[in-house]
């Protein structure tokens, strides 16, 4: 789990980079929840996706947006953090250009983040969204949206409402050549505090069928 400083719009950001374990491997990056919130690479659902993707064999990296641990800036209400997540694909790309899939993994305000920067990025072909703040952001620039994925939210998660995503996943899912799963957690509030598990198992469940090379989805 090499820590790496690389340079961001609004000078160096600080991540972990798991190096590809064979030429032409798959890349993951992984977006971590608000900063405002508290939110780091090292919180707890952001550092199980960095392993889960790691064990899949996959070059993955993680990353403070700015204004977080040693990464420079401040925060900017998420337009400066998709350059920062454009800037960390751009070099995670030049250290393992040869990545024939490229995948994208957000929690809450990551994962606004991540689908903001699916729209720029041909090249990422899944994504894992964890409690999306629809009702805190307007997710309409997912106009089409270009790939297929996961939405997975707590059904007693008070910070993003169940309905809000429920709407928006309704939205996607009138589209034609994507797929969007959706995995409502039981019991599950906005951390996934006591469903944590039930949370990876959903993760897990997805990507083992997204990964088979018989799956349907390309």
């Amino acid at each position: 789990m090499p820590s790496v400083i690389f340079p961001g719009p609004e000078g160096r950001l600080e991540g972990r980079y798991h190096p590809a374990p064979r030429p032409r491997a798959p890349l993951a990056m992984i977006l971590h929840p608000h900063p405002q919130g508290g939110g780091t690479m090292n919180e707890r659902i952001t550092q199980a996706l960095y392993k889960d993707f790691v064990a899949r064999g996959f070059a993955v990296l993680r990353f403070n947006f700015r204004g977080v641990g040693r990464s420079q800036g401040s925060f900017d209400n998420g337009i400066g953090e998709l350059s920062d997540a454009a800037s960390a694909l751009d070099w995670v790309q030049t250290i393992h250009p040869e990545a024939q899939v490229t995948w994208i993994a957000g929690v809450s305000f990551g994962a606004l983040i991540g689908m903001q920067l699916m729209m720029r990025r041909p090249e990422i072909r899944g994504f894992i969204s964890i409690a999306p703040p629809a009702n805190m952001y307007d997710f309409s620039f997912l106009a089409p949206c270009p790939a297929s994925g996961i939405v997975i939210q707590g059904a007693a998660d008070t910070v993003v409402t169940p309905g809000a995503v429920q709407k928006l996943v309704d939205k996607l899912r009138t589209q034609k050549h994507i797929t969007i799963h959706h995995d409502e957690i039981p019991r599950a509030n906005h951390f996934f505090e006591h469903e944590f598990d039930e949370l990876m198992r959903s993760v897990d469940n997805y990507l083992n069928f997204r990964l088979n090379p018989d799956c349907p989805i390309r």
